[in-house]
């Protein structure tokens, strides 16, 4: 049959045809699906975002009925739809759940329309479905944030660029004092000092910028006037283009950690001040006690030449050692304060380090003739810059100590070698030793292993004032131990300063 332009009924059958092919091409490609079926259940059309979403194809689905892509939880919601629609009502955005061929669960939004022949009777219906799973993703995510926002301890307000108060959590209610009802709708200068408000206009240039501003240390003012210390946070708000539309702010209130820090400052001023007393009394005490002491030796050694008698020679002797080990304490807590202040001397000159160790092996072998001195060394000299005294000073307190703590032994071992920049000595004992947990804590003042079966006395400083010493001439000392088999300690000292 041939279209005639100037017939009625032509012009009619082709603009019919022309709605048609649009309409068929609208439901081909939309991006929602489109279906249709008949009041049993039976699809009768099936288009391509159809396919994408369920992952049946238009073969596979036609003629199926609509059962086939909802779970069995969810039947009796066709039984309701078909019911409607049989009435010639329409079902509009229905959220359900519907299953793809390939097992999982797509949220939608379900459209179902009647279906009328031309006699007005129902005879199918029309569905459309979109997927709604960004968009739910999105409302759980926007409800865990709005609900992390009111629980939060922490004030987080939200403003324009403008400084209108757009949103007011709870904990902003707390901590300022005004509703949400008060605050929305205000100005942000409601809680700003008037003296700050030269901080509004730097925040709101930076947030401009894009740039977010973090733990900023200031004061705002709650509605009854008080003023509080806060640590604010700043961040840029954008719109969908990226465009900077607001600012949110996280406030903390910071009033009890500027409290403990002021409490710590006036502790540590407290401490420091009762040091500094205690190091005074110290210096004090040891410089009085050097005089009696100094006496006491003197009239010991002319003591010692007026007796003859053998057994008060032995008393004169046990007494002039211990008052030595007196000496030797206090010189080590006048050396402690000295240190503190920053007062102890030092020399610096070149001297032979290989005769230093010699010297205090002599010295310390003359009152200890059980043991048996052993030095090992690969130098027959060896010249290094700094004070000869203080290293002696470290050697002799090295030494003692292996004595001290090498009960039921006889031999402590030496060692020096060079490599091209330090000299290595080290003192090797067969004693006690030290748990290796104690290694990093001999060399603090005052400390003493307790775990020792040794009965040595003393106060804990030799290691201490020997550290001192050593870091002082750029070098460093450090001991390796085993409980029950000895301690080997070891000093590195630059040759040149």
């Amino acid at each position: 049959m041939e279209h005639n332009a100037n017939n009625p009924a032509s012009l009619e059958l082709t603009l019919i045809e022309q709605t048609n092919a649009m309409l068929a091409a609208i439901v081909a490609t939309s991006d929602d699906t489109i279906i249709s079926k008949n009041l049993d259940g039976i699809i009768l059309s099936w288009n391509p975002a159809s396919e994408r979403m369920f992952g049946y194809s238009e073969e596979e689905a036609l003629g199926k009925h609509i059962s086939i892509i909802i779970p069995p939880e969810r039947l009796e919601e066709e039984d309701y739809i078909i019911n409607e629609v049989k009435q010639g009502r329409k079902v509009d955005h229905f959220e359900t759940i519907r299953k793809a061929r390939d097992g999982r669960r797509v949220p939608i939004s379900l459209s179902v329309s009647p279906i009328v022949d031309p006699n007005g009777l129902v005879i199918g219906a029309s569905k459309i479905a979109r997927d709604i799973s960004e968009r739910k993703r999105a409302n759980e995510k926007q409800a865990v944030l709005a609900a992390i926002v009111e629980t939060s301890d922490d004030a987080i307000v939200s403003k324009t660029l403008q400084g209108i108060i757009t949103s007011w959590n709870k904990a902003a209610e707390r901590m300022f004092g005004y509703t949400e009802d008060e605050a929305v709708g205000k100005h942000i200068t409601l809680i700003i000092p008037p003296e700050r408000l030269d901080e509004e206009s730097y925040i709101i240039g930076e947030i401009i910028k894009g740039n977010k501003i973090d733990h900023f240390h200031t004061v705002r003012r709650a509605k009854d006037g008080h003023l509080i210390p806060i640590s604010v946070s700043v961040s840029p708000i954008t719109d969908e283009s990226g465009k900077v539309v607001g600012a949110s702010k996280i406030a903390r209130d910071i009033s009890e950690q500027l409290s403990l820090q002021a409490e710590r400052a006036r502790h540590y001023e407290e401490v420091k001040a009762l040091n500094a007393r205690k190091d005074e009394f110290i210096g004090l005490a040891s410089h009085e006690l050097k005089t009696p002491l100094t006496s006491v030796a003197g009239y010991l050694e002319i003591l010692s030449r007026m007796v003859t008698e053998e057994k008060g020679q032995l008393f004169l002797q046990k007494t002039r050692q211990q008052v030595k080990k007196l000496s030797a304490l206090v010189d080590d807590l006048l050396d402690v304060t000295k240190i503190e202040s920053g007062k102890l001397s030092f020399s610096e000159e070149q001297f032979d380090i290989r005769k230093v160790v010699e010297d205090v092996i002599e010295l310390i072998s003359h009152s200890n003739h059980q043991f048996q001195f052993v030095l090992n060394a690969e130098v027959d000299e060896l010249f290094i810059t700094g004070d000869p005294n203080r290293i002696e000073q470290v050697l002799t307190n090295l030494l003692t100590n292996a004595v001290r703590y090498s009960p039921g032994t006889d031999r402590i071992e030496l060692f020096l070698s060079k490599d091209e920049e330090c000299a290595l000595i080290g003192v090797r004992d067969y004693g006690v030793g030290i748990p290796e947990d104690k290694l990093e804590e001999i060399f603090s003042r005052f400390y003493r292993v307790d775990e020792t079966k040794s009965q040595a006395s003393g106060l804990g400083l030799g290691l201490y004032l020997s550290q001192e010493i050593v870091s002082r001439h750029g070098g460093t000392i450090w001991a390796e131990s085993e409980t029950g088999k000895g301690s080997t300690f070891w000093v590195r000292l630059p040759i040149k300063l």
